[in-house]
């Protein structure tokens, strides 16, 4: 195979990544559902036609990690049957290469010339898909079946003409149709242009070149993986997580990997790893294998490109039967989020003692719950309470973001804006702000998170999801603390107040809920950080003046709270001299 040099390698993972963006594009301006048109919570993607992925650069990293699965699954399911104009859909964790249930994804083959070159992909989470509870996230769920329709690999559009027939099952099984149907069209219409923008870009090329182009791409990946390791000290290094309630009663229940380090690559194994549990946080063989992806390559460096040709270093064992490798019928529709959250802390922190610069602070999960029901005209929505969303944690040279959604999203999940949320559902946002002392003191402060007061005006479901309500839930680094915990509150008309569950499935009278969401770790020592920036933070409202001077030693003076110099420098030697002692 003859060489690509460097500089046309970079211009086509540029050309590829701008398609992805493209049907991204294409998908947030045509879907019905607010959760794609404001929040985009989906991801396009593109495969090689062995099924390899790419290019990710469109949506949520926790989505297309395990892409290639699903596109396995297809090209073993459809040999000899892919033809021009078919289009596939899936999304079952356990036949289909799924990561949960609401994932559906569209996997369209492009041909040129009669030849197929390729995949254009979406993996986009619906609003409703069935199940036991509206909005997909059913925490009484112990099956799958409790968690709505199950599909494996199909062929949705045959030479260009839906199949009306599976089609019609489908929105069947929506408490959503309109919207289903709505989206279903836009993710065909996403990958339909992406398909015809990679025609275009493969035309000059032809299907050799463009393979040839696809090769190099997966060798280039490995190559700055491997470049990436062997910065690192060889050796096997151990990370966990944890799990304090499975839905149903308290647990203590762990992720836990070790990590061999070699010159030639990463082993991530997870024996000791806890059994599959009761509830829904169970994490599929695909959803992992996308959480190790994220939780290594977020550690090593956003330069090492996102594809296919990084697993060829990296083996994962995950213990059948395990949270992280569950078996049928375990429910798994938390996945996407915890256990992949767990995932992700864990290598984070196996990782940490051979490249401590490179650390990150946790971030901590989540307090929100979903939200649906009929609004005053007669319409069935479901809502996510993503208002309120938790603070990500602090690396070397920056503090963590205040807002920025769960972990495995990275920043790609769009947090609605309140006017259009306003709009969209019948509620009305009281207050959003963030969070006082919500972030874990350090040299860079963990992000502080947010609150939200949402006011429903009528009766509703209520799916509660509080993750983050029990225990701390991230950690600091290299002398860094950990945040607090969140909470989720309820006050009806009459002023009478109700502690919801952590998890469940309640229907409740109109009211008004608070949602409090803690923030992220810190790094470093908060005794490193410049005393003028506490001074901001407390003029910012993020840090109170009292725990300005209980964490990081800083103490304020007066109704403008300027900085006592003098009693800063005593108050930071007595706190070192704690320090030491412990």
């Amino acid at each position: 195979m003859k060489a690509i040099d460097p500089i046309s390698l970079a211009l086509g993972q540029k050309q590829l990544d701008h398609i992805c963006r493209t049907m991204g594009w294409v998908m947030a301006r045509t879907a019905r559902s607010p959760i794609f048109s404001q929040s985009h919570d989906f991801s396009c993607f593109i495969g090689s036609s062995a099924g390899q992925v790419v290019s990710q650069a469109d949506g949520i990293p926790i989505h297309t990690g395990g892409g290639g699965i699903a596109l396995s699954r297809l090209l073993e399911t459809f040999a000899g049957r892919i033809n021009p104009g078919d289009c596939f859909l899936a999304n079952d964790p356990y036949v289909a290469g799924g990561n949960h249930l609401p994932d559906f994804t569209i996997m369209r083959p492009v041909f040129l010339n009669g030849t197929l070159i390729a995949f254009t992909c979406n993996r986009a989470h619906q609003s409703d898909i069935g199940g036991g509870a509206a909005g997909t996230y059913n925490p009484k769920a112990e099956e799958i079946f409790h968690e709505g329709l199950r599909i494996p690999v199909v062929k949705l559009v045959a030479g260009g003409e839906i199949q009306d027939d599976i089609w019609r099952l489908i929105l069947l099984n929506s408490r959503t149709p309109d919207l289903l149907d709505g989206d279903l069209r836009a993710m065909l219409g996403s990958t339909e242009i992406g398909g015809k923008r990679l025609q275009d870009m493969a035309t000059p090329l032809g299907a050799d070149g463009l393979g040839q182009l696809f090769a190099s791409l997966l060798d280039w990946a490995e190559e700055s993986f491997v470049a990436a390791i062997r910065q690192l000290k060889p050796g096997t290094y151990r990370g966990e997580d944890f799990f304090d309630h499975d839905c149903f009663e308290t647990v203590d229940a762990r992720v836990k990997t070790a990590i061999t380090v070699s010159g030639d690559g990463i082993l991530v194994d997870f024996a000791g790893t806890s059994p599959q549990m009761r509830g829904f946080k169970n994490s599929s063989l695909a959803n992992t294998r996308s959480a190790v992806l994220f939780g290594l390559i977020s550690f090593l460096g956003a330069h090492i490109p996102r594809n296919d040709g990084v697993f060829r270093r990296v083996r994962v064992e995950a213990p059948e039967g395990s949270l992280v490798n569950a078996k049928p019928p375990a429910p798994v529709t938390s996945a996407t989020t915890y256990p992949a959250h767990q995932i992700i802390h864990a290598i984070w922190q196996a990782l940490s003692p051979t490249a401590p610069e490179l650390s990150c602070a946790g971030w901590s999960r989540i307090s929100h719950c979903n939200t649906s029901g009929t609004d005053q005209e007669g319409r069935y929505y479901v809502a996510y309470q993503w208002l309120a969303q938790p603070g990500a944690g602090a690396v070397k040279g920056r503090d963590g973001f205040n807002v920025m959604g769960q972990i495995t999203t990275l920043g790609g999940l769009a947090l609605p804006d309140v006017e259009d949320f306003e709009t969209s559902y019948p509620f009305l946002v009281e207050h959003q702000e963030f969070v006082t002392d919500g972030g874990g003191a350090g040299r860079y402060r963990g992000g502080t998170g947010a609150e939200a007061t949402v006011r429903v005006n009528y009766p509703a479901e209520y799916s509660f999801r509080g993750e983050g309500n029990g225990n701390p839930t991230s950690f600091g680094v290299l002398g860094g603390q950990a945040a607090g915990v969140g909470s989720c509150s309820i006050r009806y008309a009459d002023g009478a107040s109700y502690a919801p569950p952590r998890f469940g499935v309640e229907r409740l009278p109109s009211l008004t809920l608070t949602i409090k969401a803690a923030g992220g770790g810190g790094f470093g020592s908060p005794l490193e950080r410049p005393a003028k920036d506490v001074v901001n933070d407390v003029l910012d409202g993020i840090v109170s003046p009292e725990k300005a001077e209980a964490d990081y030693g800083v103490v304020l003076k007066g109704k403008n709270l300027q900085l006592d110099e003098a009693a800063t420098r005593a108050r930071r030697q007595q706190l070192k001299g704690i320090e030491r002692r412990v």
